[in-house]
């Protein structure tokens, strides 16, 4: 599968977990999901399963990828701008890690950043889901 194909695909699975799932459910899900395939591809690397190895790697650039192409700059401003640079140097250093002598490393870093970014998505949807009750409480009880 090429890579133009692979981001198809990775676009194509974000525009349904958004259809089925709320947005931000979607984004937490795919950051779970990216973060799952860069772990298998560490395992098949190191269990000297290339093949399967390289292709978990491409699911998870893939998800990023769809990630990064889905951010709208023009609402979202700078902080759509810094997502698009962080999911695309996510991209750059699991495919250069790749293979690497300190392979298992790299992707434990990865791991925990793309984890970070998850939670960070967490607490935006946690505060989104209680926003609308806290508006609702009159003035006078805030």
């Amino acid at each position: 599968m090429t890579q133009n194909e692979m981001a198809q695909r990775a676009s194509q699975a974000y525009r349904g977990a958004a259809i089925a799932v709320p947005p931000l459910k979607a984004v937490i899900m795919l950051l779970n999901g990216a973060s799952t395939y860069l772990q298998k591809s560490l395992q098949a690397q190191e269990a000297h399963r290339f093949e399967e190895g390289h292709e978990h790697l491409t699911r998870a650039t893939a998800i990023l990828r769809g990630l990064s192409h889905h951010l709208d700059v023009t609402r979202g401003g700078p902080v759509a701008d810094r997502l698009f640079q962080t999911y695309n140097a996510l991209i750059v250093a699991a495919l250069r890690s790749y293979g690497r002598p300190h392979m298992r490393e790299n992707v434990q870093r990865l791991v925990a950043s793309i984890n970070e970014l998850r939670e960070a998505w967490e607490t935006v949807e946690r505060a989104a889901r209680t926003a609308p009750r806290a508006a609702a409480v009159p003035a006078t009880h805030r």
